[in-house]
């Protein structure tokens, strides 16, 4: 398959793996071209029974029962699989045994996305956050965009957005197996390369050379390079594409006269030629989202379509996807609970958002329940979560969650736990989480990890007196 005509002509679209993030923003692309789109997932969660409210027929049982009559002949049906799925899935053998056309999901929003300009946010970590900003700010401020996102983004209850006229897209660029190297960028932006998915990259320079060429894919005509400064990467642009650095302090792009008070920061962003926008208030006032905006607001400019008077406007009204630093508690009262959210899995992300924490309530105490994401990134970095979480006052440690994979020998929470030197520290289930939190006297939480720690948050929420659903 070489074009988006051949997948126009599927009538039905099978999803192995419906339930994951990226896919069901595709899930949801293809409804909203009246495509009929059924697929499995391990688990029924929020996101699945949403998209089988917006019209996906969706199954949770690994056999070919499950699998809808209509979504069983090659000729019409497209099968559509990420590769965190195990080979051995029922429907997806049953697929393959019998000659259907199967593309990983890399590969369709590959070919979704080849005609459109497209804004391509990859990084170790800050991608979500960046390209949800991104979207947004094209939305607000520019022509508008489509947009295939790797969080819910909270101003729209969404991972995807649409538009019939604009011709710029904005996509998460996922490293993992190498999906990022599909894309046909206009403008690539590299957030960060610190070293992770080490079980598909085996080491830290297969993981650079990945990146590396990534940036080779740029497209030679009007094509540009941001990259943060003081990366490992060497890119490999083609010949003629620009690169320009950004970070919050420093490189073509960066903030300057940052403000911070009364729950908000300010600040003004700089261009390669100087002042280009005064006095943006950060709609998620955290640290890390200077760099964030930073990065979002210069990609948004060098397509030449920004309208920078309502670029500000724009970053204020951003309320970031779901999961980023979100606050799911925050009593208004003096020395109220405070509960904060996080999808920190790696250990840069972990000590960013620990810190962004401390930074806000400088004389408070701080818990930090997390859960480890991966036994092969448990056993990679288990001294630097360890370091990270020491920033924290007090420590829960919940079990690893396994996502894709099976256990490695040996490798355990214990492994982190250990070396964790702050002055309280427990280990428990994730079950066990909220039992645990109401035998401590909490001040501040943050919950932290990208499996399913969040299950936890309705539950830590009726303990501080607050309705599922509010905040």
């Amino acid at each position: 398959m070489t074009d988006t005509q051949s997948i126009d002509n599927f009538d039905r679209i099978y999803f192995v793996g419906a339930g994951g993030i990226g896919m069901a923003a595709l899930v949801r692309y293809f409804l909203s071209l009246g495509k009929r789109v059924a697929g499995y997932d391990r688990t029924r969660t929020k996101l699945t029974d949403e998209l089988t409210d917006e019209g996906a027929l969706i199954s949770y049982e690994d056999t070919m029962d499950a699998v809808p009559d209509g979504f069983r002949d090659p000729e019409t049906t497209l099968v559509v699989y990420t590769p965190a799925i195990p080979h051995g899935n029922v429907p997806l053998s049953f697929f393959r045994d019998r000659g259907f056309c199967i593309m990983k999901r890399s590969q369709v929003l590959g070919l979704i996305t080849r005609g459109s300009k497209s804004l391509c946010f990859s990084g170790t970590h800050g991608k979500t956050t960046t390209s949800s900003m991104a979207a947004h700010i094209m939305h607000c401020a520019g022509p508008g965009c489509n947009a295939f996102l790797g969080g819910i983004l909270r101003n729209y209850n969404s991972n995807l957005l649409l538009s019939a006229t604009s011709p710029y897209t904005v996509i998460e660029a996922d490293e993992y197996d190498r999906s990022f190297h599909t894309l046909t960028p206009h403008i690539a932006v590299v957030t960060a390369t610190d070293p992770d998915h080490l079980d598909i990259y085996g080491t830290e320079e297969a993981y650079l050379e990945s990146f590396a060429h990534f940036t080779e894919l740029i497209r030679p005509d009007g094509g540009k390079l941001l990259v943060h400064t003081g990366l490992k990467l060497v890119p490999r642009q083609p010949s003629g594409v620009p690169v320009y650095t950004y970070s919050r302090d420093e490189g073509d792009f960066h903030a300057s006269n940052i403000r911070r008070g009364d729950g908000r920061i300010v600040f003004d962003f700089e261009g390669p030629d100087g002042l280009l926008i005064r006095d943006i208030d950060l709609g998620v006032p955290v640290e890390i989202n200077i760099e964030n905006a930073v990065a979002a607001l210069a990609a948004c400019w060098l397509t030449g379509d920004l309208d920078v008077r309502k670029a500000a406007e724009a970053v204020a009204s951003f309320m970031g996807p779901e999961r980023r630093f979100e606050f799911v508690v925050r009593q208004s009262c003096k020395g109220g609970k405070v509960v904060i959210d996080d999808y920190a899995h790696h250990p840069d992300e972990l000590r960013q958002s620990i810190q962004s924490v401390k930074a806000l309530y400088p004389d408070r105490s701080l818990t930090v329940a997390f859960q480890p994401h991966l036994y092969s990134r448990t056993r990679d970095f288990a001294p630097q979560f360890a370091e990270a979480l020491s920033l924290a006052d007090n420590v829960i440690l919940v079990d690893i969650y396994p996502a894709r994979e099976e256990p490695i020998p040996g490798v355990t929470s214990e492994i982190i736990f250990k070396d964790i030197t702050c002055p309280g520290k427990t280990m428990c289930s994730k079950k066990e989480l909220p039992g645990v939190l109401a035998l401590q006297d909490i001040d501040v939480l943050l919950t932290a990890g990208a499996g399913d720690i969040v299950d936890c948050l309705p539950e830590i929420k009726k303990l501080y007196g607050v309705d599922d659903g509010q905040a």
